[in-house]
């Protein structure tokens, strides 16, 4: 059992890897047999912001299960959170590299990102388990179809990003599957707009800067 001190320290090395340090996944990266991807100049750049997006999702997703792991008092739950979080880290090192192949990077605004997200998971952590896990349910279930969202979006081509982002949103939806079985509160619908509307900003910003 870690002590608080531990937790913070754990808490502080998570957040200096996600911004700093170059991700490494357990799993491989997806991809479609037989499906080479080949884009013109303006497809890459379409697709790179949109993976900037996915890339900025993936800092967020390090920063919340992190805040919301630091704030439990349910060892149990801590566990949870903390292998979701290895989890996405999958997720982070996918998008980075795919970055990377598209000759672009990831937000500028990384370390803003990844503050105003463990914020709003140690706020939803100090209101409780319940409404913690609720929290996940609806985040991960607005991740799950702004992914579907760039399925649509991404160049038809693209089958390197394509894969990731089906891949990602599987997972996205299986966490949020996982919260609700833990037993996750419903967030009342003014929460989830609010949700929502942050999430309007944030992919708005980062597809650019």
């Amino acid at each position: 059992m870690q002590n608080p001190t531990d937790r913070l320290l754990a808490a502080a090395d998570t957040a200096l890897r996600t911004l700093f340090a170059t991700p490494h996944a357990s799993q491989p990266c997806p991809t479609l047999p037989d499906a080479p991807t080949a884009l013109t100049d303006a497809e890459k750049q379409r697709s790179a912001g949109l993976m900037r997006v996915n890339h900025v999702g993936e800092v967020c997703a390090q920063a919340l299960y992190t805040a919301q792991a630091l704030a439990t008092r349910n060892p149990g739950l801590r566990a949870h959170y903390t292998a979701a979080c290895i989890e996405e880290t999958d997720h982070l090192a996918w998008t980075a590299q795919r970055l990377q192949d598209l000759g672009s990077r990831p937000s500028l605004l990384n370390p803003l990102w990844y503050a105003g997200a463990f914020g709003l998971g140690l706020m939803a952590g100090r209101l409780g388990d319940a409404v913690s896990l609720g929290f996940v349910v609806e985040t991960e279930t607005q991740v799950g179809a702004h992914l579907d969202s760039h399925l649509q979006a991404l160049p038809e081509g693209d089958h390197a990003s394509r894969a990731i982002v089906a891949q990602m949103r599987d997972d996205e939806l299986r966490h949020a599957d996982a919260a609700r079985t833990a037993g996750a509160a419903q967030l009342p619908p003014p929460a989830q707009a609010l949700m929502r509307a942050a999430a309007k900003v944030m992919t708005t910003v980062a597809q650019r800067i």
